[in-house]
This record gives C-alpha cells, sequence and structure tokens, in this order.
C-alpha cells in the first residue's frame, strides 16, 4: 500500500481551513462548527469554534443508528489469561449507558474528572466512553506506576471519582490494586 502522506500533508499547507473543515466532516456534530481554527482563539487558538460534538456518540451510538449494531466494535484478545472476546457496537453502547448512568447516580456530570485505575481490559474502555458520554474528563493511571507517582497523579487530577479494578493479571502472578 502507498503512503498518501505527501499528498495529505499537501493538502494541509495549502489551506489548512479547507482541510480541517473536510476532517470535521468524517463526524458527527450536534452542533457544527463555524470555522475549523479560530487563531484569534487565545494562546493556542481556538478548534471548530461554536461546534458540539460527542466522542462516545461518535465511538458508538451512529454506528448502532446506521444499523451496524451487531458489527464488532473491538476483539480483546488477551495473551496472559488466552481470553477472546468480540464485542458488538450494541453491546459496548449498552455497558457504555450503564456505567454512564451510574457516573451520574454519583454525582459526576460534565467538566468532572475521573481516574481510571484498570488493566487493559474491556471495561477499561467502558469507563472512558461512559465518561466521554456525560462529558466528563478522564485520566488513566495504570499498575505499572510506583505508588508514589500515582499518589501524585490521582492528587493532581482532584478527581469526583476513581474507578478500578481490583487487580491486574500478569504472567505468572496476580497484582492487586
Amino acid at each position: 500500500m502507498a503512503s498518501r502522506y505527501s499528498e495529505v500533508y499537501a493538502a494541509w499547507k495549502a489551506d489548512p481551513q479547507g482541510f480541517w473543515s473536510g476532517a470535521a466532516d468524517a463526524i458527527d456534530w450536534f452542533e457544527r462548527p463555524q470555522r475549523a481554527f479560530d487563531a484569534e482563539g487565545g494562546t493556542y487558538g481556538h478548534w471548530y469554534a461554536g461546534g458540539s460534538t460527542n466522542t462516545c456518540y461518535n465511538c458508538l451510538d451512529r454506528h448502532v443508528e446506521a444499523g451496524r449494531g451487531e458489527q464488532i466494535a473491538f476483539i480483546y484478545d488477551s495473551p496472559v489469561t488466552g481470553r477472546v472476546e468480540r464485542i458488538s457496537y450494541a453491546a459496548l453502547l449498552a455497558d457504555v449507558k450503564a456505567l454512564a448512568a451510574v457516573y451520574r447516580g454519583l454525582g459526576v456530570g460534565k467538566g468532572d474528572r475521573i481516574i481510571i485505575y484498570m488493566p487493559m481490559i474491556p471495561q477499561a474502555a467502558v469507563a472512558m466512553l461512559a465518561a466521554a458520554r456525560i462529558g466528563a474528563v478522564h485520566s488513566v493511571v495504570f499498575g505499572g506506576f510506583a505508588a508514589n507517582e500515582l499518589a501524585v497523579r490521582i492528587d493532581d487530577c482532584q478527581a469526583k471519582l476513581v474507578v478500578s479494578a481490583s487487580c491486574g493479571i500478569e504472567p505468572g502472578r496476580t497484582v492487586a490494586y
């Protein structure tokens, strides 16, 4: 397969507004942005000013609504446990909606922060997508961090909620969280 990098890069260089407006066409918007980039919008500018979208909606809902609910969204294949799981868009969306409802029930809302301390399992993706669904911000921390580094990240985040698994599984051992 030939790379299109040079072609894509040239398109961006020739017309940045047009390029990024075209990229915006690849996702669903609740409210279309007025323009791709506003350089006057502060120190770093402002991307897609006036636009409103949702990552979770674009990852799941639109696929289910388009009739692809039974299509596989992702395959979880653990070399450690030997478990293989095929998860459809519809099943993933149901799990995400359920966890988003739990978040809301615990008082988490738009702009609140959630720490996710989980191994690389399907439920970690569910936790992230559920946060995005309600407009919360998530920060993922892993068991590979030393205790002090975990504490620094968790304290700095000022999370309203910590979502965790009870343990992680590594070759030959279970690591309690």
